[in-house]
């Protein structure tokens, strides 16, 4: 009988959570993040008011229309007016249908209806999130290392450099590449 040590135990968990946040990403891939769109805006019915309003924001038609699992404020309600509004999520029926807008939203930025700026994201874990927020802090070090880099879905960033490509998936791995890097050349080995 093998007695688990502690490395052990802690590479498990590491595991376990790398499999947990992969499923909570997986089980949000038909959900939308919205933000800027203020308080009581929507009215009585988010499904309804995102209905109306995603022709205005993407100007993208669909058939069959827009199809909604469900939609909801993130978070208890804030009792300052003056603080910013709660995002909405929406879980679209149809995949293909949350492609679409999430594509439109890549390539157009910010959508502006009436006198408000609206972001769409795609719905991460918090994890992944945090993931891809570290990733963004190390996009400066690239361009100053005049690199090609590129994020991926939900948190893999791949770095150029020469011809040379590398994927990440772990944002300490690229600062410590990016620390060793300044020191000597990038070679054709992949980082997993």
């Amino acid at each position: 009988m093998q007695v688990a040590t502690s490395q052990d135990r802690d590479q498990d968990l590491l595991y376990l959570r790398s499999k947990r946040t992969n499923m909570e990403d997986r089980s949000r891939r038909d959900s939308i993040r919205l933000f800027g769109i203020p308080e009581n805006e929507e009215g009585t019915d988010i499904q309804a008011f995102l209905g109306s309003t995603h022709p205005k924001l993407t100007s993208l038609a669909f058939d069959p229309p827009l199809e909604f699992q469900g939609a909801h404020r993130e978070g208890p309600k804030r009792p300052d007016r003056t603080s910013r509004p709660r995002p909405i999520i929406a879980c679209l029926l149809h995949h293909n249908q949350t492609s679409q807008i999430l594509q439109a939203a890549r390539s157009h930025g910010r959508f502006r209806i009436d006198q408000y700026d609206i972001l769409i994201t795609a719905d991460y874990s918090k994890d992944t999130n945090e993931c891809r927020k570290a990733f963004q802090a190390l996009r400066p070090r690239l361009r100053q290392l005049e690199m090609k880099y590129g994020l991926f879905d939900p948190g893999r960033m791949w770095v150029t450099k020469n011809g040379v490509s590398k994927d990440f998936y772990n944002p300490e791995e690229l600062r410590l590449f990016l620390d060793s890097f300044q020191h000597q050349p990038m070679d054709s080995t992949t980082t997993t």
